[in-house]
């Protein structure tokens, strides 16, 4: 049966999300590798996490791109922005030293963080009321193939191209491949990632214009013309707008937190407090994303418009929460000395936070973040809570690891305090999501408008 128009269209945008999560795992497996060959120690560490696509990055990029897409439409950010993107993985490509890798991780993030708003606004607005969140799984489940290839990638590449020598920590020297050092493995998975890029910036430039937005645009510029500044001041006034953000800010902030430290800082828990190599990193790392892409697939994308919301919601906060109890067992472990017989804890979060991922609150915000705003400032408000959500990531990048967890990888016990305040944040995210849960399965974006905000578009 032939491919519908809309799928296409969900599967080229969709790939915004495989960029977006893939450099931020391509990064987190470069960091070891870029710190042995340029110097650095877990001050930079934690800068080059928090810079990124991770987090400030993003979040500068999401106000930017929430700001394009909707003055110019959804389209304008496919036209250009993924071509930044290749720029920056080009750049991290081809790194001979610190500056670079902070250019090519910034202008990469800065990518990311723009497509983030036009991606989600212009799944939902082409997708059938009954498909919308199929179609958002379909997004995820490219969302979590980026750290899934990655990671299978660099598990391939650690048994051809090793990067360190046999302790561990020495980086190989030029010349171990050809002209290459130990760096040869890190950089082929940016070329994946530019190669990737470049097929996807083809393919979105092609993509005809979102029809919801180009009406609501029309009828607004016959209208009382009104400047997107003005337009996004009005919007902040109104008290629904201003509980939708609370509430998915709420919802997915706490979650991200969790998250980003799991995307950007369990290598470093497996090789210190878990004593794994490269190859048992990129193992563990498989076997969790793997489990995430099925089931964006098998739950969320197949269940998320016939399951209730709350249900679905409320099952992946439970096993979210459930998998950093484990790791902060593991953490009492790690600081009783008694971690030989806990490798059990690893696994069962790799397993835990792999299902729940799948039909995790980034799915529901997603979801949820386009259904709730009218077309005209949709783009604009998911800038707004993306720039909340990434610049917390950051700051706890920045601060809160250094603060709360320490150096990380000469005192890996500094997981627990950490892991405690996972729990505690996830807990609110469950809370939140569960109680406050919207009523929108089924509806058209224009009816869930009206039955908001009245008959105000």
């Amino acid at each position: 049966m032939a491919m519908s128009q809309e799928r296409k269209n969900t599967i080229a945008v969709s790939l915004t999300n495989f960029l977006d999560s893939g450099c931020i795992v391509a990064s987190s497996v470069a960091l070891t590798a870029w710190a042995a060959a340029f110097g650095f120690g877990s001050m930079w560490t934690s800068v080059l996490g928090a810079i990124g696509a991770n987090a400030f990055g993003a979040a500068v990029g999401a106000l930017i791109g929430g700001f394009l897409t909707d003055k110019y439409g959804r389209t304008i950010i496919y036209k250009y922005n993924l071509l930044v993107y290749a720029l920056g993985v080009a750049i991290a490509m081809c790194a001979v030293n610190l500056p670079m890798v902070v250019v090519g991780v910034v202008l990469s993030g800065l990518s990311v963080g723009a497509g983030v708003p036009a991606s989600w606004s212009y799944i939902s607005e082409t997708s059938a009321s009954t498909n919308r969140a199929a179609n958002i799984g379909i997004s995820q489940f490219a969302w979590s193939c980026g750290p899934a290839i990655i990671f299978i990638l660099s598990l391939a590449l650690s048994f051809v191209l090793p990067g360190f020598a046999a302790d561990g920590t020495t980086l190989l020297p030029a010349g171990t491949y050809g002209p290459f050092d130990g760096l040869l493995a890190t950089r082929l998975l940016f070329l994946v990632l530019l190669v990737v890029a470049l097929v996807a910036w083809n393919l979105q430039r092609q993509l005809q214009e979102s029809a919801d937005w180009a009406e609501k645009n029309l009828a607004a510029e016959a209208g009382d013309k009104q400047s997107f500044g003005s337009m996004m001041a009005n919007a902040l006034k109104n008290p629904i707008n201003v509980k939708t953000i609370v509430f998915l800010v709420a919802v997915y902030l706490t979650w991200n937190l969790a998250a980003g430290t799991n995307g950007q800082f369990m290598p470093y828990l497996y090789a210190a407090a878990g004593n794994i190599d490269s190859t048992g990193q990129s193992l563990l790392g498989v076997v969790q994303w793997v489990l995430v892409a099925v089931c964006s697939l098998a739950i969320f994308s197949k269940l998320g418009d016939k399951v209730s919301h709350r249900v679905l919601f409320g099952a992946s906060a439970v096993l979210a929460l459930l998998s950093w109890i484990c790791i902060a067992i593991f953490g009492m472990a790690l600081n009783n000395g008694t971690t030989d017989s806990m490798g059990w804890c690893l696994w069962a979060y790799v397993i835990l936070w792999g299902v729940s991922a799948g039909f995790s609150a980034q799915c529901f915000y997603a979801l949820w973040g386009t259904e709730l705003f009218p077309t005209q400032y949709r783009g604009g408000a998911q800038g707004i809570m993306f720039f909340l959500v990434r610049a917390a990531l950051g700051i706890w990048s920045l601060v809160g690891v250094g603060a709360i967890m320490g150096d990380i990888s000469a005192n890996p016990a500094g997981f627990f305090p950490a892991a405690v305040i996972m729990c505690v944040v996830l807990l609110i995210s469950l809370v939140v999501g569960v109680v406050w849960c919207p009523q929108t399965q089924g509806k058209t974006l224009d009816q869930i408008t009206e039955e908001r905000y009245g008959k105000l578009q």
